[in-house]
């Protein structure tokens, strides 16, 4: 293992409450309520992905002025709602990792968003960035995931992506790339095309600290052997 691929949203930080009450505020506006559970499920699509679904959902499709104005003012209402914080744990684990591998971050939230929190919470911790404007196709779409790869510049056999919705899952996934999921929204059965699930940020670190003892001493045994 040679890089770590975080989500952001859910994984990095606790913010999924805040992007599920912006969406509900913004769309009551055009006529349309939602169960808040389907942001979190549709959490790694860009803000064009998910006016689209949800408007065809309800037997309308968007145009790009609505897309537009309504990515807009949800991006405001969420800024003037969000009280974002990382999850307990999170900046230590990413100092112990950060001497060892490559980090990347690939998002579905637009660019102000992920500038904004990255630079808030984890100053000059991620060697790439891929948000949910750099491609106009997001999650579940291979494409972010492929990006970021290429940007690392590191075989996908050597890196490992940490996800917590489907659709992100379902992206790295396609690309090719081992995914451990983390239930911190959704159930386990929600992530189950994930390859490994950990159930919270405690227990993503401890399987974290397995794998890198487990590549040592793997190492190590190749280095004794004649």
């Amino acid at each position: 293992m040679k890089a770590i691929i975080f989500d952001m949203d859910g994984v990095l930080v606790d913010s999924m409450s805040y992007h599920a009450e912006a969406w509900d505020v913004v769309l009551k506006t055009v006529g349309i309520s939602i169960d808040r559970n389907i942001i979190y499920e549709l959490e790694g699509a860009n803000y064009r992905q998910v006016i689209d679904i949800i408007l065809r959902q309800h037997g309308r499709v968007p145009t790009e002025a609505e897309i537009q104005e309504l990515g807009h003012r949800k991006l405001m209402v969420f800024e003037q709602i969000e009280q974002v914080r990382p999850f307990d744990g999170i900046p230590e684990l990413l100092e112990t990792l950060k001497p060892k591998y490559k980090l990347a971050v690939v998002s579905g939230s637009n660019r102000k968003t992920v500038q904004t929190t990255l630079n808030t919470f984890f100053p000059d911790t991620f060697k790439v960035v891929i948000d949910g404007e750099e491609t106009r196709i997001g999650k579940p779409s291979p494409e972010p995931y492929l990006r970021a790869i290429e940007k690392l510049d590191i075989p996908k056999s050597h890196c490992l992506v940490i996800e917590n919705a489907p659709l992100g899952i379902r992206s790295a996934k396609s690309a090719g790339l081992c995914c451990i999921a983390i239930a911190t929204y959704l159930t386990r059965d929600s992530l189950k095309e994930a390859d490994f699930i950990v159930d919270n940020h405690g227990e993503l670190e401890r399987y974290l600290q397995t794998e890198a003892e487990r590549e040592n001493n793997k190492e190590h045994t190749q280095a004794d052997t004649p």
